[in-house]
């Protein structure tokens, strides 16, 4: 049984904030969908990972190509991601089911705390996912390294 983690970014934007966890993902061996709501802010995200530092390179691919499957990170806006994931990152207020929730290793909602709407809908995702079972974490940076504020 997975569990859902609520990253609240307040500090650093989504396009900082990613690299540093699909990076941690992929040291535990996982297999990652990136899963957003809108296809022109996937895309913008590709670019953005694909310009990231210097030292550093997150192998993935932005679904519709042919070697989707083969992905060790993919950002799509489907729910059925073809790279058969293991965890699944939403950005941009992208759908989380509570079964997902259960079957997946982990489930991460990243949210931006500047946007009221944003925190609005985490906080509806938040009381959706407990309410049917799931695990919870919430983690916050506004101290200026992340910490765990609550759990359910």
């Amino acid at each position: 049984m997975g569990a859902a983690y609520f990253y609240h970014l307040t500090r650093r934007p989504l396009e900082q904030t990613l690299p540093v966890l699909l990076d941690k993902a992929r040291g535990a061996g996982w297999r990652i969908a990136v899963r957003g709501a809108e296809p022109d802010r996937m895309a913008w995200l590709d670019d953005r990972l694909w310009q990231g530092a210097d030292d550093s390179f997150l192998a993935h691919g932005l679904a519709g190509g042919p070697h989707d499957a083969l992905q060790p990170i993919l950002l799509t806006t489907s729910a059925a991601a073809a790279n058969d994931p293991v965890c699944v990152m939403a950005v941009h207020g992208a759908d989380i089911s509570a079964d997902e929730v259960n079957t997946l290793e982990r489930v991460c909602i990243l949210f931006d705390g500047t946007d009221p709407e944003a925190v609005q809908r985490a906080r509806i995702q938040w009381k959706t996912l407990t309410n049917e079972g799931c695990s919870a974490q919430y983690w916050s940076e506004e101290s200026g390294r992340w910490e765990k504020k609550a759990e359910a």
